[in-house]
């Protein structure tokens, strides 16, 4: 406590020996810090606010974003590597515009999601990648995913 008070009794004193254009300058920095930090906040969401439909999340790789659509095909397989599960937005595999893959290691926090989500429509959030030229997020928690 001791040292704290020193320490910001030695910022005063280093203020008022400021001339009164520096004072102003540390006063609009210390306001800039305060927007910059509220932007950092505030910048997520407004990311996920819009969202994107499985036919233009390939226009988006390297992003994290939100896509969302109605879940065609579901594909559980648990004796590859791995043991993916496969939900394919959009179209159909192997014509889907978008997929989300589960891998079996997070398999547990989300059920049986090859047969849940199957038929319904769904928002995942993740960063997009491709693979084999196709869009792809990988959920690792079930905050990732929204649905009705």
């Amino acid at each position: 406590m001791i040292a704290s008070a020193a320490h910001e009794n030695g910022c005063d004193r280093q203020m008022n020996s400021m001339s009164p254009s520096r004072r102003s300058w540390a006063a609009v920095s210390s306001r800039a810090r305060l927007f910059t930090v509220a932007v950092y906040i505030l910048f997520p969401v407004a990311a996920h606010a819009v969202s994107l439909s499985p036919d233009k999340a390939a226009d988006h790789v390297g992003e994290t974003a939100t896509v969302c659509g109605l879940v065609v095909s579901a594909t559980y397989l648990p004796q590859a590597p791995q043991a993916p599960t496969f939900l394919d937005l959009g179209k159909p595999f192997p014509d889907q515009a978008f997929s989300v893959i589960i891998f079996g290691s997070d398999r547990s926090k989300f059920g049986s999601p090859e047969t849940a989500m199957r038929g319904r429509s769904i928002c995942v959030t993740g960063e997009i990648f491709l693979y084999q030229g196709k869009p792809k997020v990988i959920l690792h928690d079930p905050k990732q995913l929204s649905g009705d």
